[in-house]
């Protein structure tokens, strides 16, 4: 399966689960559902994004975005996030007033019935979007597949708390049934709060630039480094970005007064050599290779030097 059609199925479960969530939370009262359903609604908006912008990605640059569209990537799993985790934040503080006002009564017949759909329909679709990741390596499509994880975890939570609720609603804990919705409320946004948190930082820093892990950065400087093997380097300056799936390398190579390069052709090869073995290592990979004999031209300008 190629990313759009991943994508696609992802998008679509969304919408069906999210407006099933939403009517049944109706009929049966539940926060619970309701928030699930407002999840899915909300993944499902911000899908119609993502095909777009995956199409985009893979567009390359242009005139109006000359270093391509890889930023949207962080950009939409940032929004996302962000949204999710206000719709909790919402959800939390109405989940802490029902406890103290006494918790709510569900219908527990539709409410048992959507936590089994929930469940089955996620837990499907986690597993379709994992192996859609794994064989495209979308960021976009892991995303999603993070996403129905912790989805299909939650309304497997939601299911066995209804049924628990048949276990003891005529027995002498039966008083506790009302606080049952709301608790798993404040549950299920306390164990995955982390989930958007965690989203929208990662997105946050690819677009204010940030670094990737020392391990990648470690990995490219290493490629570079075999690359240039055979030219006279004094110092070489690597820089490493990754918005998304698309990782952008520029190396600044210090090279000798007098380097024993014949011609610029010759310097083109480099290049050449650099690019494929960056994109053996990662195939969205774009690198900009300078040449120069001062260091200033690509020391950090942090390190004192440059101008």
């Amino acid at each position: 399966m190629n990313e759009q059609r991943g994508l696609k199925f992802s998008t679509a479960g969304n919408l069906i689960i999210g407006m099933v969530g939403v009517m049944v939370a109706i009929l049966s009262h539940s926060q619970a559902i309701m928030l699930d359903g407002v999840f899915n609604l909300i993944y499902f908006v911000t899908g119609l994004f993502t095909l777009k912008v995956a199409r985009l990605v893979i567009r390359g640059d242009d005139e109006r975005f000359p270093v391509g569209y890889g930023f949207f990537e962080p950009l939409i799993n940032g929004i996302k996030g962000l949204m999710v985790l206000g719709i909790s934040v919402m959800a939390l503080i109405g989940a802490v007033e029902a406890l103290l006002s006494g918790g709510r009564a569900i219908s527990l017949g539709y409410a048992t019935a959507y936590g089994f759909f929930a469940a089955v329909s996620c837990w499907s679709l986690a597993l379709l979007t994992h192996r859609a990741t794994n064989k495209t390596g979308s960021p976009l499509l892991r995303a999603d597949a993070e996403n129905w994880l912790v989805n299909g975890a939650i309304s497997s939570a939601v299911l066995l708390a209804f049924l628990g609720v048949y276990l003891i609603r005529n027995t002498s804990y039966a008083y506790l049934t009302p606080y049952i919705d709301p608790l798993l409320v404040l549950t299920v946004v306390l164990i995955s709060i982390s989930v958007p948190i965690r989203m929208a930082w990662k997105a946050l820093m690819e677009l204010l630039n940030r670094a990737p892990s020392a391990e990648v950065v470690k990995s490219v400087e290493e490629v570079v480094a075999i690359s240039l093997g055979d030219l006279p380097v004094v110092e070489a300056f690597v820089r490493v970005l990754q918005p998304g799936r698309t990782r952008m390398v520029s190396v600044h190579v210090v090279v000798p007064k007098e380097p024993p390069i014949s011609s610029v052709g010759e310097l083109d090869e480099i290049r050449t050599g650099t690019l494929n073995a960056l994109q053996t290592l990662h195939d969205s990979s774009f690198v900009d290779v300078l040449f120069t004999e001062d260091r200033r031209w690509g020391a950090p300008l942090g390190s004192g030097a440059g101008l």
